[in-house]
């Protein structure tokens, strides 16, 4: 099956990015099927792509991912909704539960019961966007309406003034663990997978069994066009290296998890280790070349058309491509999408 194209922007650093509305416009023009936009603690996901969509056309618009503390499931269907009016049906709305660090040290809130917790979550805003009764929850994590600790026993079911666009605005969910990725498969329209493996499918099979027609997995891939495999790779590493050191603690670290499902548990570990001493550095080097190069597509273009063939032959449905000036973008467009 030949892999679509996105645009994956991710979340602002120090500053906005500069450009990345020409980035989007270019990547339209170039036939890619959609752009993401994420959040961690700075910029939030639904702003850059309502500033996007006012300037683009056809290019499908998602958040890659909009994390589930940050607002009540009510709030994000009214950002979905109107994002997704103004833009004429063009929103994926992309999910994730972040991690206890985040949760609980930006948002103020437990990181209790992920599973189950995302799947009241995405019940209501099913609920609001179907529009056929008001929105009632009986679930311990959001219930609507709420009657405990405070309240004026006074809430009122409710449906949403504005009529949504679409019932079925698709529904994505980043998720790592076994039990996460199985209820993408089981109640979501998508899966946007940290890392993935062709040479690995093992990793995944079971979480995504019975995944229903037109389920779609994205990708966030690195494709560099090089004769210097290892030097392209050196920035797929340092990334790797601050997600699994640094984006976690020592107890708890997902992205440190899912390297060691994928067959590098030994590695994992000396790479946190490194990490949290300090020793950056150290960190990178320890992450092997054989994963940073499972998962991502570089080398001279033979190279990357031979592999690919492997990419071709999984379930995966999209590359979301970052990290790219406008020069960039073109070219590897043109490899991956002009053959």
């Amino acid at each position: 099956m030949a892999l679509k194209l996105g645009l994956q922007l991710g979340y602002w650093q120090a500053q906005p990015p500069k450009g990345f509305v020409e980035l989007a416009q270019d990547a339209e023009a170039l036939g890619f099927d959609c752009v993401f936009s994420a959040e961690s603690w700075g910029s939030d996901a639904f702003t850059p792509l309502a500033w996007i969509g006012a300037q683009t056309s056809r290019i499908r618009l998602g958040t890659g991912v909009v994390q589930l503390s940050a607002r009540t499931p009510t709030a994000t269907a009214m950002h979905a909704l109107t994002l997704d009016h103004l833009t004429n049906g063009r929103l994926i709305l992309g999910l994730g539960v972040s991690g206890p660090q985040v949760v609980e040290g930006w948002y103020g809130q437990p990181f209790s019961k992920p599973v189950s917790r995302t799947r009241e979550y995405i019940d209501i805003i099913r609920q609001v966007l179907r529009r056929d009764a008001p929105v009632r929850s009986d679930g311990p994590h959001y219930p609507l309406p709420y009657t405990g600790e405070g309240a004026w026993g006074q809430g009122k079911s409710l449906k949403p003034i504005t009529h949504p666009l679409r019932a079925d605005v698709p529904i994505f969910l980043g998720a790592e663990g076994p039990k996460n990725v199985a209820l993408a498969a089981e109640i979501c329209d998508g899966w946007l997978p940290l890392y993935y493996s062709p040479f690995r499918p093992e990793v995944y099979a079971d979480s995504l069994r019975g995944t229903k027609p037109g389920f779609e997995i994205m990708v966030t891939a690195t494709v560099r066009v090089t004769d210097n495999v290892q030097e392209a790779l050196t920035p797929m590493k340092a990334m790797l290296a601050f997600y699994i050191g640094g984006m976690g603690s020592k107890k708890r670290n997902f992205h440190k998890e899912l390297m060691a499902r994928m067959g590098f548990e030994a590695e994992a570990e000396t790479v946190q280790e490194r990490f949290m001493a300090g020793d950056r550095a150290g960190a990178i080097a320890a992450v092997p070349d054989e994963f940073a190069d499972e998962i991502s597509l570089v080398g001279p273009v033979e190279r990357i058309r031979d592999r690919l063939k492997a990419w071709e032959e999984t379930p995966v449905t999209h590359f979301l491509l970052g990290g790219y000036d406008r020069e960039e973008l073109r070219r590897v467009a043109d490899l991956l999408l002009g053959g």
